[in-house]
C-alpha cells in the first residue's frame, strides 16, 4: 500500500507542467528592478515591449535596450525541500520606433529539486515550484512586436504578439496592456500570456501562467534639485509561481534625474503578499555617457529568494 501510494505521488508530480518561473514580471528592465518593479504605469523606454506595450506612445521617439540579467544561486538549505538549488539569468535586446516594438528576451533557468515522496500534504505543484525529473535546465526564447492604438487624448490601448520558443518547440501567444495619462499622472494595466500556454511534451510541459498588474505614476519637474521625479505603485493582481513557492507582489519605487539628465537614480521596495512576509529592496542607477546612450544598472537584494540579483545595460533614446 505504501509503495503504491508512492509511485500516485510521484506519477502527480511527474505529470503535472514545471510552471516556468522565468516569467515574473520583474525578469526583465534594469530600470523597472531598480525601482523594485513599480513599473507599469512609467514603461517609457524599450522594455515597454515587456512591461506595457501601451508605453510606447508615452515615451521617446526612438528606444533601445540592450541588458543582462542576473538572479543568484539559491544554495542547499535556502529552500524547502531536498537538496534544492537554482539559478536564473536572462535579457534580451528591444527597439522602439513609434507605435511599434520589436523585442527579443532569453531566459535560462537552473531549477533543481528532486521531487519529495513525503510531500503528499502540498496543494499543488505548482505551490511549491517543483522541477520535473531531469528537467534540470530550461531555456526559453521570447520574439515580440508590440503595435497600440490611442484612443482620445488620454488612453492608449497595445498588444505584444509573442513567438514563444520552449525545449525546441514554438508556441504563440500575446500580451495586451493600456496607459491612461493625465498630465503627470498615470495609470497602468498589463497582461501577460493571456492565452496561459502550455509548451513542450512529456515531462517537460511548461506552463506559462495568465499574469495581470496594475499600476500608478507621478511625475513631477524640479522637485528637490531634481529635473524630475516620478514615485510609482504597482500590485499584481494574480498570483506567480516561483522556486520559492507562489508570490503576488506589492511594488513601490520612485526615480530622480539631476544634472540635466545626466544621472538617474532609482529605488524601491516590494513585497509578496503570499504566505510569510517576503522583502526585496532594490537601487539602481544611470549614467549618460552620451546625451543619446545610458548605462544602466540595479542590485536587489532581500528575504525575497525569487528576485536576489544584478542586471546591467545599455540604452539608446532620442
Amino acid at each position: 500500500m505504501t509503495r503504491a501510494f508512492v509511485f500516485l505521488v510521484s506519477f502527480v508530480f511527474v505529470s503535472f507542467p514545471l510552471a516556468a518561473r522565468a516569467q515574473m514580471f520583474e525578469d526583465i528592465g534594469i530600470r523597472a528592478q531598480g525601482m523594485a518593479g513599480a513599473f507599469v504605469a512609467v514603461a517609457d523606454d524599450a522594455t515597454a515591449t515587456w512591461w506595457n506595450p501601451a508605453g510606447l506612445a508615452t515615451g521617446a521617439f526612438f528606444s533601445a535596450v540592450v541588458e543582462y540579467d542576473r538572479l543568484e544561486e539559491t544554495r542547499e538549505g535556502d529552500l524547502p525541500g531536498p537538496s534544492p538549488e537554482w539559478r536564473s539569468s536572462g535579457g534580451g535586446i528591444s527597439v522602439v520606433f513609434p507605435a511599434l516594438g520589436l523585442s527579443y528576451y532569453r531566459l535560462h533557468i537552473k531549477q533543481i529539486r528532486p521531487p519529495d515522496s513525503t510531500a503528499a500534504s502540498s496543494a499543488s505543484r505548482q505551490d511549491q515550484g517543483v522541477a520535473s525529473p531531469g528537467v534540470s535546465s530550461l531555456e526559453m526564447s521570447q520574439f515580440g512586436a508590440s503595435v497600440g492604438q490611442s484612443l482620445g487624448n488620454h488612453l492608449v490601448i497595445a498588444s505584444t504578439l509573442k513567438a514563444l520558443r520552449v525545449q525546441s518547440e514554438t508556441h504563440g501567444d500575446f500580451d495586451v496592456g493600456a496607459m491612461a495619462a493625465f498630465g503627470g499622472v498615470r495609470l497602468g494595466l498589463a497582461v501577460h500570456n493571456v492565452t496561459a500556454p502550455e509548451i513542450g511534451s512529456g515531462d517537460a510541459v511548461v506552463e506559462l501562467p495568465r499574469q495581470a498588474r496594475a499600476g500608478v505614476s507621478l511625475t513631477s519637474a524640479g522637485v528637490g534639485g531634481t529635473d524630475n521625479l516620478t514615485v510609482a505603485l504597482d500590485a499584481d493582481l494574480t498570483r506567480t509561481p516561483t522556486a520559492v513557492g507562489d508570490e503576488r507582489h506589492v511594488a513601490g519605487g520612485a526615480e530622480a534625474w539631476m544634472f540635466r539628465r545626466r544621472i538617474g537614480l532609482r529605488g524601491g521596495l516590494s513585497w509578496s503578499t503570499v504566505g510569510d512576509a517576503r522583502l526585496a529592496y532594490a537601487a539602481g542607477g544611470s549614467v549618460a555617457l552620451l546625451r543619446w546612450l545610458y548605462l544602466d544598472g540595479e542590485a536587489t537584494i532581500g528575504n525575497d529568494r525569487a528576485r536576489q540579483g544584478w542586471g546591467l545595460g545599455a540604452r539608446v533614446t532620442f
